[in-house]
């Protein structure tokens, strides 16, 4: 079996909402989700979740290959772009071939592949992530009964803005889990996406764990600073969560390393190699793993066969438009089907025909950072850049 080409692909997410984060808001709920298909000389295909950037450099470390190489495969096109640097989207776009690549060898051993990889249990335990900053109250009742209505006991929220309307959200989520678990304390996680200083991380948090046991708070400082998240976690009793915007080990290790980081996380569009090696790595220093993403599909396949995996981020109840996934969910949990490969299949059709939805690549939204982050003074609505200087509390 060789690998002839590929082909790309980009759908949406129509989360039919407003989602956003601490960095920023989509009002509309309209995300682009970009697809790459790799094809063989079997008629074999497989499907990745993640950019195209610097695709053809990269397609080029593979075009050839037996597919069923994949860890091989891995490591060429981390050679392959070293110089280029191999992080951030040029990383995605490596990601995404390589679950392309599990994709094709769990088909062509006519396994799902959670099963492939060693999986016993087609369970996979989730939390429920709604990207939920600029919802109303009412608004953020109602979608997290909808979770609770799958039995989800555990909720990450969106914030780290205004710590009295943090406050006020935590506790209508937690009453809604609460009620629906009989009575049972739900787990609550709270996201601020990397918007805090490390001072302000810990009076933040402080304040409200006056009231919640939050489980984890994650990214309260920037990605890269193991000082900062070393010193939120000795200032704070939740854990410290933080992994889902590095790329490779060598960004990783160093946290794990410093004792900066509780629970380690990596995001879908890094791929399945990335995943099974970060697990590894987590699992020598005695730490959980929880993958992250809107679609983490490939990541639900390789939590299904590690020792370390805690819990795994459930966003949208519905995959992005053409996109149909060999799963469900019940009982608070993913449950994987039976389906060879990753259990991803595409309308080609349905996702052409959603073209005109596509927001343009230079709209706003929460993949940018605001330019007063971690230096206002005073809270913020969700979306709003606020004149002054933000101390957190």
């Amino acid at each position: 079996m060789r690998i002839t080409g590929y082909r790309t692909l980009t759908t949406v997410q129509d989360w039919g909402r407003p989602v956003g984060d601490a960095n920023g808001v989509i009002p509309d709920g309209l995300v682009r989700v970009p697809i790459v298909v790799v094809e063989t000389d079997t008629g074999l295909t497989g499907v990745g979740l993640g950019p195209h950037v610097e695709i053809e450099a990269v397609f080029a470390a593979i075009e050839g290959e037996d597919p069923r190489c994949v860890t091989a495969l891995y490591d060429r096109m981390l050679r392959r772009m070293f110089k280029a640097g191999h992080a951030g989207a040029v990383f995605g776009t490596i990601g995404a071939f390589d679950s392309a690549l599990w994709d094709i060898k769990a088909q062509a051993a006519g396994e799902p592949l959670w099963r492939l990889l060693g999986g016993r249990d087609r369970r996979v335990p989730a939390y429920a992530s709604a990207l939920d900053i600029a919802l109303t109250d009412d608004e953020l009742v109602a979608v997290y009964q909808g979770y609770a209505d799958r039995g989800l006991r555990a909720a990450k929220l969106k914030g780290g803005l205004d710590v009295d309307r943090d406050r006020h959200r935590l506790a209508l989520v937690r009453d809604v889990l609460t009620e629906a678990g009989g009575g049972a304390r739900p787990s609550l996680m709270l996201d601020v996406n990397e918007t805090w200083t490390r001072k302000q991380a810990v009076r933040y948090v402080s304040e409200l764990e006056r009231t919640f046991d939050l489980t984890w708070v994650e990214e309260p400082v920037r990605r890269w600073d193991v000082e900062g998240h070393a010193a939120v976690g000795r200032g704070i009793r939740a854990s410290v969560a933080t992994g889902e915007n590095l790329t490779g080990l060598e960004q990783h290790r160093p946290l794990m390393a410093a004792g900066a980081v509780d629970i380690v996380q990596t995001a879908g569009v890094w791929g399945i190699t990335h995943f099974l090696r970060v697990a590894t790595l987590a699992h020598a220093h005695d730490l959980p793993v929880s993958p992250i993403g809107t679609s983490p599909i490939g990541l639900l396949h390789g939590a299904a066969s590690v020792p370390n995996h805690l819990v795994s981020e459930l966003q949208d109840l519905r995959p992005a438009v053409g996109v149909s996934l060999d799963l469900h969910v019940e009982d608070g949990a993913y449950v994987l089907g039976d389906s060879p490969g990753l259990g991803v299949r595409l309308d080609e059709q349905t996702i052409a025909a959603s073209s005109h939805l596509l927001p343009h690549p230079s709209a706003g939204g929460t993949h940018i950072r605001p330019e007063r982050a971690g230096r206002r003074l005073h809270a913020v609505e969700a979306g709003e850049e606020s004149p002054v200087l933000n101390a957190g509390v």
